[in-house]
C-alpha cells in the first residue's frame, strides 16, 4: 500500500493551530471515555453522529445511544475490576473544502486489572469526520477497524 501526502491549501500556521486543536480534542475525549463519563463523552459527538465499531452488530447513531452503549461497557469494566486507557495518536488531519476535518488515527487500548497487570487489549485505526458546532470540534462519524479483525 502506498501512502500519498495530501496537499494542504491552508498556511502552515493555520494547519498547526488546527492540528493542536485536534490533538487536544482527542486527549479530552479519550479521558472522558476512560473515566466512564459517558454523557460528557457522548456530548463530543454531534446529535446525529454515527459510531461504527466491529464489536457491535450495527453502528450506533445519536448521542443518547452512544451514552447508553458506553455506559454498559463502563459498568461491565467496573464490575470486573478492569480499567481501560485509550492512547490515540499518529493523527493524519485533512481539512476538507466543505469545512469538515478528516482525521485518521491509531488507537491502542490498554486493559489493566486493578491491582494487577496491564496489557494491550486492542490496536485500532479510527477514521473520523469532525465538524465545528458553535466553534467546538465534534465527531460526526467514526469508523473503527481493529488490526486483529482485518
Amino acid at each position: 500500500m502506498t501512502i500519498h501526502a495530501t496537499v494542504r491549501p491552508q498556511s502552515a500556521g493555520a494547519f498547526a493551530v488546527l492540528y493542536a486543536q485536534v490533538q487536544q480534542f482527542y486527549a479530552h475525549q479519550m479521558q472522558l471515555l476512560d473515566l466512564g463519563e459517558c454523557e460528557r463523552w457522548a456530548a463530543t459527538f454531534t446529535q446525529d453522529a454515527t459510531f461504527d465499531v466491529p464489536t457491535l452488530p450495527e453502528p450506533v447513531t445519536g448521542r443518547a445511544a452512544l451514552a447508553t452503549a458506553t455506559g454498559r461497557t463502563a459498568a461491565q469494566l467496573a464490575a470486573s475490576g478492569t480499567r481501560h486507557r485509550h492512547l490515540v495518536g499518529m493523527f493524519d488531519v485533512v481539512e476538507q473544502p466543505d469545512g469538515t476535518v478528516g482525521v485518521r488515527s491509531y488507537a491502542i487500548v490498554y486493559a489493566s486489572q486493578i491491582g494487577g497487570a496491564s496489557q494491550v487489549h486492542r490496536v485500532c485505526v479510527c477514521d473520523d469526520v469532525l465538524v465545528r458546532v458553535d466553534g467546538e470540534l465534534q465527531v460526526a462519524t467514526r469508523r473503527v477497524t481493529r488490526d486483529d479483525l482485518a
